[in-house]
């Protein structure tokens, strides 16, 4: 019985180890987006359990060579980004390699409450411009954003009506965030919420807040809520 314990874990091991070099093997010379094998498709080449494929792609997403996209599959990733650039959700879909697109819910100026001119560092009542935008990647829903910015150093900014991006909006008054402040929790979908992003009252969801600061000045506070089946949020760490 001793025998048998030390050998099975052994042959899985290199079953495991075989299936993610064949992988390795057949993305290497894939652009980002591509999909990859299907598990399906793995398990009928190697005559192997589903749990073994499955851990030999987690070994590849861990490394950053695939990542999974709810909803869609496995997909050969993009190489890892230098210097850390910031993205706007914009950047991020095409980034994704899907198609994003937005509809203006609420854009007008308002006056500032207590929370949005703390942070913005302005005093209550001072001006805002309040956009509120629907977000979806490939037309399916993924969020709803309420970004308010610091009217005094955006005069005229819906003048013409709103823009297709935001930061690049921002980007062209010299204004592009060169730092955020963000934060990440979960929670229950409000009716109002749920309503807007197709989900029912108290389905979970992801909260993203974000305060941005271009060379010292915050001309961004942004709340942002995620269905929970539509987005994953990848985060890559180094220790220097």
């Amino acid at each position: 019985m001793d025998h048998v314990d030390l050998v099975v874990p052994r042959q899985r091991a290199l079953k495991h180890v075989q299936v993610r070099e064949h992988v390795r093997s057949l993305i290497e010379a894939q652009p980002p987006g591509s999909a990859a094998p299907s598990e399906r498709e793995l398990v009928a080449r190697f005559g192997v359990a589903r749990m073994t494929v499955r851990q030999a792609l987690d070994a590849l997403v861990a490394e950053g060579l695939l990542e999974r996209i709810p909803g869609r599959g496995t997909f050969v990733a993009q190489p890892p980004k230098t210097a850390g650039r910031l993205t706007s959700f914009t950047e991020e879909i095409k980034r994704r390699g899907m198609l994003p697109e937005s509809q203006t819910l609420l854009a007008r100026v308002e006056q500032a409450g207590p929370g949005v001119a703390r942070a913005l560092d302005i005093s209550p009542g001072d001006p805002v411009l309040h956009w509120r935008r629907l977000r979806r990647a490939d037309q399916a829903i993924v969020c709803v954003e309420d970004a308010y910015l610091n009217e005094v150093l955006l005069p005229g900014f819906l003048q013409h009506g709103t823009p297709t991006s935001l930061y690049e909006a921002l980007a062209a008054r010299g204004l592009r965030p060169t730092e955020v402040e963000d934060s990440i929790s979960a929670d229950r979908a409000s009716a109002d919420e749920a309503a807007v992003l197709e989900i029912a009252e108290g389905d979970p969801v992801l909260r993203h807040a974000r305060r941005a600061v271009s060379e010292g000045r915050i001309v961004e506070v942004s709340r942002t809520c995620y269905r929970h089946d539509r987005f994953t949020v990848y985060q890559q760490l180094a220790d220097r």
